[in-house]
């Protein structure tokens, strides 16, 4: 290999491991929100059920106050 060629390949080589560190940071940076999401989600699924039966709970009370009326 001639020389030049030989630091074109080692540049192309450097290009590529940066990209791979990169990809491997912004990777970490997504599973790390996924993670959060996914307990955002989990809280607010709760928040939304617990609304639900408050709800429910209301709507069974003013029956039986209209039903004992």
């Amino acid at each position: 290999m001639t020389d030049r060629l030989l630091s074109e390949v080692e540049a192309r080589l450097d290009d590529l491991i940066s990209l791979c560190d990169r990809l491997e940071q912004e990777n970490a940076t997504l599973r790390a929100k996924e993670t959060n999401w996914q307990q955002e989600r989990t809280r607010l699924t709760e928040k939304n059920e617990l609304a639900r039966n408050r709800v429910e709970t209301m709507i069974n009370r003013l029956k039986n106050i209209e039903a004992e009326s």
